[in-house]
């Protein structure tokens, strides 16, 4: 039992969930309320954030759920609790973006989440993406004016950062950085005539990319296609990358399992008896006939499966799982055959394995018991209706003896 299940609303999912459900839930939700895409949704991302860092760690969520997220907050003994880190830095981190240090050095990443269907998965394919992206300006090459245009913010001393002191008490002073409000963190000014006509001294232009995504066989739900370089551009660091997050929709007849494929195949009683030919559409419309031979009895809940019908393996096309069948066998309606029709059925049945009751003795001994259908839904609401009576309509009995 958990101790609460804020952090488990928040992403969606149970406190049993395991590791891969967090990391679905997770990339959708980050995905949905990034800043970038949801501006207004900074503090939702958060939270998100938030519950992600300390479930997608075993002793963090030990502690969470011992303690709720006040024993995370206070650190715990040896639960690695304390402060959270940055919302940014852990979605980073889960799309493959690099640390606070890194996207310094780096423009900064695009992720876009594609939906595919297991037939794409199964066969290949090709999809067609346009994305915007910041780009520089090929006309100044990134300075943003003509050469030689652009003079240091005096300023900020070419920083493009102002370092404020505030004091607080007597004696107690408080430095605060913030982007430079003459050059808004350009660290130089450009005349307004000397401005490229381009970008608007701006260094950079909005840009429409087409891209070829290639989803290779074998390829699984959540997996990123990585486009390295091609991110936004800014003007003196390396390009950025754009992240492809493949999300998988659901199939109507099978579930995909590693590399395994799983279905379910209802036999009628008498196909689960005397065998059967069942036709199946494979994924890249291929017929299987599955066969169960005459003798060979399928029972309530069996399992069997297919070797080399799963899903392709990832770079070993050639090579696939298994197809996996549970079983599940239909009975006929209550009397289905006359009862001279059940006596001649029962020959070639086994035989019971309880004897039957003699003959020979005395019907007096024994108490026969009906069969009867269970309701377990009335016989529920019954056992939890109560009955309230009022002080008042106590006419008689015993009453409670009051000091």
């Amino acid at each position: 039992m958990v101790k609460e299940t804020g952090f488990y609303d928040t992403l969606g999912v149970k406190p049993n969930a395991t590791t891969d459900e967090l990391k679905k839930a997770y990339r959708k939700l980050a995905l949905k309320y990034h800043p970038d895409k949801n501006p207004t949704e900074g503090e939702k991302f958060k939270q998100i954030s938030q519950a992600y860092e300390v479930l997608s760690d075993p002793k963090k969520r030990e502690l969470y759920d011992r303690g709720g997220e006040k024993a995370i907050k206070e650190g715990g003994t040896g639960g690695g609790g304390g402060s959270f880190a940055s919302p940014m830095d852990i979605f980073d981190l889960f799309f493959g973006g690099g640390s606070r240090m890194h996207r310094e050095r780096k423009g900064k990443n695009i992720v876009h989440q594609i939906s595919v269907t297991l037939e794409d998965l199964y066969n290949g394919a090709t999809r067609k993406l346009a994305v915007q992206k910041n780009a520089v300006c090929e006309r100044c090459e990134g300075r943003g004016s003509r050469k030689g245009a652009a003079q240091m913010c005096m300023t900020c001393h070419g920083t493009g950062m102002q370092v404020r002191v505030h004091q607080l008490i007597p004696g107690m002073v408080q430095q605060v950085s913030t982007v430079c409000h003459n050059c808004h963190g350009q660290g130089q000014k450009i005349s307004h005539k000397d401005r490229c006509k381009a970008c608007g001294g701006r260094k950079i232009l909005r840009q429409k990319k087409i891209l070829e995504v290639h989803i290779d066989k074998g390829m699984r739900d959540g997996q990123k296609i990585i486009f390295h370089g091609e991110g936004d551009q800014e003007p003196g660091i390396e390009p950025g990358d754009i992240i492809i997050v493949l999300d998988q929709r659901e199939h109507l007849c099978f579930t995909r399992r590693g590399d395994d494929l799983i279905m379910s195949m209802e036999l009628q009683l008498v196909e689960a008896l005397c065998g059967f030919k069942k036709a199946v559409q494979t994924l890249d419309n291929r017929t299987l006939l599955i066969t169960s031979h005459p003798g060979e009895l399928i029972k309530p809940g069996d399992t069997k499966c297919v070797l080399n019908e799963g899903m392709p393996m990832h770079r070993r096309p050639f090579e696939k799982g298994r197809l996996i069948i549970n079983f599940s066998v239909v009975f006929p309606q209550a009397n289905f055959l006359p009862e001279q029709k059940l006596k001649e059925l029962e020959h070639y049945l086994p035989e019971k394995l309880d004897a039957e009751q003699p003959d020979s003795m005395d019907d007096d001994l024994y108490i026969y018991a009906d069969l009867e259908d269970c309701d377990f839904e009335n016989r529920r609401r019954r056992n939890h209706h109560y009955y309230y009576m009022d002080e008042d309509d106590c006419t008689g009995g015993v009453q409670c003896q009051t000091s």
